[in-house]
């Protein structure tokens, strides 16, 4: 029905419209007003229709009256863009030319990049990325690395000053030198590590020296002295590395302990001035003495004796029988050793059973122990014969020589007996009846007698006495020789 209204009016269109503007029968417009006039009555089309159509043109007419005042500016501006619409296209369309261009150009450079830093190639600027990436992955670990030379220095530092709580804290100087040693093993072309493994060197020497010093310390304990040694060992295997049992350690704990007895010893310079006194009053008086009987002077000389022989019999005791107990193993070698020097005195030994001779006939070398006893006893030897003529007194000569039986007696105990010492110790300056004894026979008859009684005392009877008779007569007999 609304098709063939269309053919209807279809004549009548093309009067008072422009051209190009009929209504078209697809527009749902003109669709939707032609079913709309197919409901209306004839009398409605003639009369009504016409007038709506008026009014509604005149409405139409009057919003757009008002639109173009409202928006007069606007439609003016969308005018302007329109002309200029179609020089901005054709900008659009060359500048997409010029975008395609340069995307071709970006593409061949994308290419040369990937090409360029590819994984598969060799390229020193991604090697540097890939060594600083890695370094930032491992930061953590480096920085710990870093510090372990710190640490040691620092646990190396309180352990000299915490004294025996510090204990601990060398142990771990220790474990991280370890560490450090291992590490710089498995990475030897690492610069940063071998410098860490000098500076850790570096305070192993510290540590070193500091184990040293402690061996030189006042009243060091067995305990003690075996956990240095031990740590020497550790730290410094070199001087473990020796022909002889203990290597040499054993001959650095010996000078060790004698430098600090000669510190000890020097503590008594105020005692020794004054006898160096009574030396010099001796020398300048003369020492000539027509009666035997008739002793005087002395008595800074007898407090400095005293005070010395007491601390080389504390002390020496106290080494050799530490040096012992550290290092058991050359205890045969040093008693054969002490034997050969002490031979001249006729004291008895007991000889230890060889092993096999090896390739060289010079080796093992002695033990440090070997020498070491009688380097102490000439350091006694030297002072008795220095300063006993200045004691005058004949009760306080006996006292002495006595307090040297004792200390002999106390080396006696670990093999380094020199009791016989005293032969060579007689006063030539003094001059005693030929019906007399000489005074040393005297005192080790008198010390004998004590000792008989001591061993009363104890029960045990028999051993030493026997040793101490057959001492003098061993000496009355190198005497009468």
């Amino acid at each position: 029905m609304t098709e063939y209204l269309y053919e209807l009016l279809v004549p009548h269109f093309g009067k008072g419209l422009p051209t190009g503007t009929s209504p078209n029968i697809n527009d749902p417009i003109t669709t939707k007003y032609l079913d709309r006039l197919t409901t209306l009555q004839l009398d409605s089309l003639g009369e009504a229709e016409p007038k709506s159509l008026a009014q509604a043109s005149h409405s139409t007419l009057l919003s757009l009256q008002s639109l173009s005042t409202r928006s007069s500016k606007s439609i003016i501006a969308s005018a302007d863009h329109l002309n200029n619409l179609k020089r901005e296209i054709s900008g659009l369309a060359s500048d997409t030319g010029l975008v395609r261009h340069e995307v071709l150009e970006l593409d061949k450079a994308v290419v040369g990049f990937s090409e360029r830093y590819s994984r598969n190639g060799e390229n020193e600027v991604l090697e540097r990325r890939k060594r600083a990436l890695l370094m930032y992955r491992n930061v953590d670990r480096v920085s710990d690395i870093l510090d372990l030379p710190t640490l040691l220095s620092s646990a190396i530092s309180s352990s000299n000053t915490q004294g025996a709580s510090g204990n601990t804290n060398y142990a771990s100087a220790l474990d991280l030198h370890a560490h450090v040693k291992r590490l710089h093993l498995l990475y030897r072309d690492s610069k940063l590590l071998k410098s860490i493994y000098n500076q850790a060197e570096d305070a192993m020497q510290e540590m070193t020296i500091n184990l040293i010093m402690s061996l030189r310390g006042q009243g060091i304990k067995l305990a003690a002295a075996m956990r240095t040694i031990g740590w020497l060992r550790r730290i410094a295997p070199g001087l473990a590395e020796h022909h002889s049992d203990e290597g040499s350690l054993g001959a650095l704990f010996l000078v060790c302990r004698l430098a600090n007895l000669m510190s000890m010893l020097e503590a008594l310079d105020p005692l020794r001035e004054l006898a160096d006194q009574e030396t010099i009053r001796r020398l300048t008086n003369g020492d000539d003495v027509t009666n035997a009987n008739t002793w005087s002077g002395g008595q800074q000389t007898e407090r400095y004796l005293k005070r010395y022989i007491e601390i080389f019999r504390e002390q020496s005791f106290a080494i050799i029988s530490m040096f012992k107990s550290m290092f058991p193993s050359t205890e045969t070698a040093s008693s054969d050793d002490l034997g050969i020097h002490f031979k001249s005195l006729e004291l008895k030994t007991i000889a230890p059973i060889h092993t096999a001779a090896k390739d060289d006939a010079l080796l093992p070398l002695p033990s440090a122990l070997a020498t070491f006893p009688m380097h102490l006893v000439e350091l006694l030897t030297e002072i008795l014969k220095q300063y006993m003529p200045n004691v005058r007194d004949k009760s306080s000569r006996e006292s002495l020589l006595t307090q040297v039986l004792y200390c002999a007696g106390s080396l006696g105990r670990l093999g380094a007996d020199f009791g016989m010492i005293l032969a060579s110790m007689e006063d030539d300056s003094s001059d005693s009846e030929d019906d007399e004894p000489p005074e040393w026979v005297t005192v080790m008859q008198k010390h004998r007698i004590l000792a008989g009684r001591l061993e009363l005392l104890s029960g045990t009877v028999g051993g030493q006495s026997k040793v101490a008779s057959s001492s003098i007569s061993v000496a009355s007999k190198m005497r009468n020789s």
